[in-house]
């Protein structure tokens, strides 16, 4: 089963390859995705929602 054990070298020149060509693409993509997040339909609703629920009176107090 020699072909199941890679050297640690050969091991990180893949994932240095990975990181370097489609690891930062995927990264670009998702940072660029979670800036247009608020932007989107309906997230106007959510976004104000979320921010004044801290004052919403909690009648659930003992």
């Amino acid at each position: 089963m020699t072909f199941l054990q890679l050297s640690t070298h050969s091991t990180y020149d893949q994932l240095r390859h990975l990181a370097d060509s489609w690891g930062l693409a995927i990264m670009a993509l998702i940072f660029v995705a979670l800036c247009l997040w608020p932007f989107r339909p309906g997230g106007r609703t959510a976004s104000r929602d979320a921010a004044l629920s801290i004052f919403e009176d909690d009648s659930n107090d003992a």
